[in-house]
């Protein structure tokens, strides 16, 4: 089956090499003289429990003597204003507490480098007793995560956090003081310095809501829209302002036909939007990820992507979709039939679920528990 080697567990680490003196969790000594020359008490642990049963019944862990502490720091989380931001993010986090066999916990803060030095500053204080681990996502998250000392450390890179020269710098700082380094697909792991030969990383995608994320009847759609019922519309799911998605290649290919965009559309309103399109367009310059093609198959949407970041995987053999390199001509050619159509769907969802939010925090957790038994 196409794309399953991507999503089982035993295919989450990429490369394994041994970790360094410097990569080894940070406070892994539990005591020693201070520099005044007092011994240091060990710090705590959480007592142990019993395992919770899962709600299907299963064992909640495999060998792990207990429920697995974790807490999850990140720059990405939706808010009022920016109901958008790190959506994803927030899905896996409700999967993960859908399980009986961790705790988690969250550290939120908005971007930008003024809520990065408060948070870097006031992490230890907002966060109480130890954990098992702690899981940044963005590179920047890591360093929040890092000063809260309370546990090894595993940071998930997105995207901007490698392709934006300023934070890559900053993030490549942290990678050598984390437990693991994670990516979001295996073709943008190989961003990652050192990675296969000197670093370990780990492939964790943050997966999608498919109770969120279904088929619509397009009329309905367009209605809560306000559309015209008889379109066609085509959509570029992403804000115009983000240079990598490359919204002049969208408007480029869609010509004369109306072009939606998202940008601050809260995640309830999103699938709305993708069954109100003949089709959805991500014809980006690169990708970490590329959640928005799985969405739309989720939803039985058209998707055309250029192939780069888990494009060639979600959209491989999936009739009616389109994957190839950016060329004008060409992506209006595989489009027309699209958009000559009353009602356009592909049967994408069974792609879209091997990539589900549920499936993917099951990798997550094999991650947290290999870590806190290594710690």
């Amino acid at each position: 089956m196409v794309g399953a080697d991507a999503v089982t567990a035993k295919d989450a680490l990429v490369a394994r090499a041994p970790r360094k003196c410097h990569e080894r969790r940070m406070g892994r000594r539990r005591g020693g003289p201070q520099s005044d020359g007092r011994t240091r008490a060990a710090p705590r642990r959480p007592a142990e429990r019993r395992i919770p049963r899962r709600p299907d019944g299963g064992e909640a862990a495999d060998g792990y003597p207990r429920a697995v502490r974790a807490l999850v720091v990140t720059n990405m989380w939706p808010s009022e204003t920016a109901p958008q931001l790190g959506s994803f993010v927030r899905d896996q986090v409700v999967a993960l507490r859908r399980r009986g066999d961790v705790e988690v916990d969250v550290l939120a803060f908005p971007p930008g480098p003024r809520a990065l030095l408060r948070t870097l500053a006031g992490a230890r204080h907002r966060t109480r007793g130890r954990y098992d681990v702690v899981h940044a996502h963005f590179g920047l998250s890591a360093w929040p995560a890092l000063a809260a000392r309370r546990g090894p450390v595993i940071v998930t890179l997105h995207g901007n956090d490698l392709f934006h020269p300023r934070t890559n710098r900053i993030t490549r700082a942290a990678l050598p003081l984390c437990a693991l380094t994670a990516a979001v697909s295996r073709a943008f792991s190989r961003n990652v310095p050192g990675a296969g030969e000197r670093r370990r990383v780990a492939v964790l995608p943050v997966g999608i809501a498919l109770e969120r994320l279904r088929p619509i009847p397009r009329l309905e759609a367009r209605t809560r829209l306000g559309l015209d019922p008889d379109g066609p519309y085509l959509l570029f799911p992403h804000d115009p302002a983000r240079p990598l998605k490359r919204f002049d290649r969208a408007r480029e290919a869609a010509g004369d036909v109306p072009l939606l965009t998202m940008g601050r559309v809260a995640p309830e309103q999103v699938p709305y939007w993708i069954n109100a399109a003949n089709a959805v367009l991500v014809p980006s310059q690169d990708e970490g990820f590329g959640l928005a093609v799985l969405e739309a198959l989720a939803c039985g949407v058209p998707a055309f992507g250029t192939p780069v970041g888990m494009h060639p995987l979600a959209l491989a053999g999936v009739e009616g979709a389109y994957c190839a390199a950016w060329d004008r001509d060409a992506w209006r050619a595989a489009l027309r039939p699209h958009l000559e159509a009353a009602d356009p769907r592909v049967d994408g969802r069974a792609r879209a679920e091997l990539f589900s939010s549920d499936r993917m925090a099951a990798r997550v957790v094999e991650a947290w528990r290999e870590v806190a038994e290594a710690g």
